[in-house]
């Protein structure tokens, strides 16, 4: 789908077809907004701005000359939006061209946010979007905006699975993909906002832009160092947060394996009698027997043995009481 920003009459006029290319200039469009187009679409802009459109591989692509370059006729751009996907968000990215006579041209696949939230303030206030160099400034300006709230949503999160482990004393499975998932979130939101900054810092030194637009930059870079910094907060956090889970499951694992090893040491002794008295050998005590009056035997070897074997754990027991072992 094509979208095509016009300059008409003081305002600016969303228009969607094609063919306007073939009746108007350079300076009757502010901004050229292409979402999942198709071939057609792709070369009627390529054609009206003499300009190629950067494929998928080259959109995609991490170094810094992808980022941000310049070229004899056009500025190009490419930057990292977030789509939201439940608890979590997936990366799209966008590619920006700006040719010498201020046209913007964006191609993106998916819908953002920051797309409709410009396009509402372009429709509120249009004299501040003379130029496409504008308007792209005040698109990162929204998308910082954005990464802002991310980076506040994820502190959140972190907060809230903070007090559920300090709250609970066992760690299950789910809190390990809890936290498992918020670092992924973390280190995603952290090289979106590293690639903000490369891209800003490429403006900056770039020689094409507007004079009243670089103090708006300074002020952009300050809000995305200030986000790096939030941003390493948490994943410090959620690392310290790791660590104390693993601490709490080594601990709860540790005290199963007491509970076991203080068993197998109480019942030791009593086995070794029952060992003992269960040996093929002719062994006194089994033929100790007492005759009551009725006639009735009891045989005192059973008793006696089983009477040891209690003694033993019992004594086993206190022996690990008095040594502050249970």
């Amino acid at each position: 789908m094509i979208t095509i920003y016009l300059k008409q009459y003081n305002k600016i006029i969303r228009n969607a077809d094609p063919k306007l290319f073939d009746e108007l200039g350079y300076d009757d469009i502010l901004w050229i907004d292409l979402l999942r187009p198709s071939i057609k679409e792709q070369k009627a802009v390529e054609n009206f701005m003499e300009i190629s459109l950067q494929t998928k591989q080259q959109v995609e692509e991490i170094e810094s000359t992808s980022k941000y370059s310049e070229t004899e006729n056009a500025i190009i751009s490419n930057s990292n939006f977030f789509v939201p996907t439940g608890d979590s968000f997936v990366v799209e990215p966008v590619s920006f061209i700006i040719s010498n006579e201020g046209v913007l041209v964006s191609v993106r696949n998916a819908e953002f946010r920051t797309f409709r939230e410009t396009e509402k303030r372009l429709q509120m206030n249009s004299r501040s979007y003379s130029t496409g160099y504008h308007l792209f400034i005040s698109l990162l300006e929204v998308r910082i905006d954005y990464d802002a709230d991310l980076v506040e949503m994820i502190a959140k999160q972190v907060a809230a699975l903070s007090k559920d482990i300090n709250s609970e004393d066992s760690i299950d499975k789910k809190i390990i993909h809890r936290i498992n998932a918020l670092l992924e979130s973390t280190m995603l939101l952290r090289e979106n906002i590293f690639d903000r900054q490369r891209v800003l810092s490429g403006i900056l030194r770039s020689e094409r832009f507007p004079n009243d637009i670089y103090p708006r930059l300074q002020l952009m870079i300050k809000d995305v160092n200030s986000l790096i910094n939030h941003a390493d907060f948490s994943f410090q956090r959620l690392d310290y947060i790791q660590d104390a889970a693993l601490g709490l499951i080594n601990i709860e694992q540790n005290e199963i394996v007491k509970i076991f090893s203080v068993a197998a040491v109480i019942f030791m002794p009593a086995t070794l009698v029952a060992s003992i008295y269960g040996m093929n050998f002719h062994i006194p005590e089994l033929d100790w027997s007492y005759t009551l009056p009725n006639g009735w035997v009891i045989p005192v070897g059973y008793l006696f043995a089983i009477g040891l074997m209690i003694l033993c754990s019992a004594g086993t027991i206190w022996y690990f009481r008095y040594k502050k072992w249970l």
